[in-house]
């Protein structure tokens, strides 16, 4: 299905970036012109997509209200959302990749949640100001094989073999055990600022950590303590990036230390569960034809968004062995409105290399809306694994690019 993003005229804070960020981006490999740029990027900031977020006795006051339905966009994630698409326009526009004046043709695919939905919007309104995005998307809630496939059937996926992927990669059941025990003092600090005062019955550090039974069509999932420490230290973030009062932020225990800290709970359960090769590949099986279609197509969008989700961000890095840390977020951490950008560059001769990108507000920006003229995000250049062209580790041709990709 094909909506129309809502038209908006070039706002003051558009002009004010334009030409302002472009000196933060990391510069272009000699020889080597941007030609075409295809970002995966995280919705922006939401509310716990449950109410109640958590099980009762996870902890022992009631959590704090959000303006808007489990699992929205807030207008505060669209407004940072906002702050990236026109800092993405005036990085693109410097380069030469977006027009000054006039509008350029680009493409925008998202998942069917609301909050990716109104991500696309957003997004689309800021770096297209004026012009008419199709942004391209099931009605709202009706599952998206494209970004379902492994629960639509749209894939071959053996969930025992999923399983056992999981568990190599985590050095066994033993090392899930271990995991636990390695980040015991960060389950006592999360306990501590869900519970107070700390009781037996109360906290996620109850049951031991483990997977849950093997299921047709279902990716492998954690259980006991690491699994709900993973989403308590979640809300924990979004409650801080969302720009709460202190005081409702982990009910006023909670700094933007421990933020950061605790944040390890959610990168190692996508190190677990999402970046292991058999289950990134099957669960970006519809994603990856977009990627290849965006960066490979002589004509057509010289900019195509894809409005995902945490998850969707954590398959690419694994599939890529991409590795980033934002600032105020654990390493591989995906950011709300944090987005891995592939950049096909060409050379004279019209032949096409890929480099790949991470680029998100730091926590501290996302939370204060910050202007990203004044403050330019987070970008780092992520090699890719594999890859090495023009003498540079990490950048890919073409051809190695769809292999690492997809092989």
């Amino acid at each position: 299905m094909k909506r129309f993003a809502r038209l908006v005229g070039v706002s003051a804070f558009g002009l004010l970036l334009a030409g302002a960020a472009s000196a933060q981006e990391p510069a272009t490999p000699p020889g080597l012109k941007l030609d075409r740029v295809v970002l995966l990027m995280r919705h922006g900031v939401r509310p716990p997509t449950k109410s109640p977020p958590m099980p009762a006795g996870t902890s022992n006051q009631s959590w704090p209200s959000w303006p808007v339905e489990p699992g929205y966009l807030t207008p505060h994630g669209r407004a940072g959302v906002e702050r990236l698409g026109a800092y993405d326009r005036s990085v693109w526009t410097a380069a030469g990749l977006l027009p000054r004046a006039g509008c350029a043709d680009v493409r925008i695919v998202a998942d069917s949640d609301e909050r990716t939905i109104r991500t696309a919007e957003a997004y689309a309104e800021s770096l297209a100001p004026g012009c008419p995005v199709a942004i391209d998307h099931k009605p709202q809630d009706v599952p998206d094989p494209i970004f379902s496939p492994i629960e639509e059937g749209r894939v071959p996926f053996d969930a025992a073999q999923a399983r056992a992927a999981v568990l190599a990669g985590a050095g066994g059941e033993a090392g899930i055990a271990a995991l636990e025990k390695r980040l015991a003092p960060e389950l006592a600090r999360l306990d501590a600022i869900l519970c107070a005062p700390i009781s037996p019955g109360c906290g996620v550090n109850r049951k031991p950590s483990g997977l849950a039974p093997v299921k047709p069509n279902k990716r492998p999932k954690l259980t006991g303590a690491l699994d709900r420490a993973s989403t308590a230290a979640q809300i924990l973030l979004l409650e801080y990036a969302e720009g709460k009062p202190m005081e409702e932020v982990g009910w006023g225990r909670a700094t933007p230390v421990d933020i950061e800290r605790l944040g390890v709970f959610h990168a190692e359960e996508f190190r677990l569960l999402a970046r292991p090769r058999y289950v990134a590949k099957a669960n970006m099986a519809g994603i990856t034809p977009v990627i290849i279609e965006g960066l490979s197509a002589g004509k057509g969008p010289v900019v195509t968004m894809i409005s995902g989700h945490d998850t969707n961000i954590a398959n690419l890095g694994g599939l890529l062995d991409l590795h980033w840390k934002v600032p105020g977020l654990a390493a591989d951490d995906p950011a709300p409105g944090g987005a891995i950008v592939l950049e096909r560059l060409v050379d004279a001769r019209g032949q096409a290399y890929v480099r790949a990108l991470y680029r998100a507000q730091t926590v501290e920006q996302i939370r204060k809306l910050a202007d990203p003229a004044a403050e330019a995000p987070y970008i780092a250049v992520l090699p890719i694994a594999g890859c090495q062209a023009r003498g540079i580790v990490g950048l890919c041709t073409m051809k190695a690019f769809e292999a690492q990709l997809t092989r």
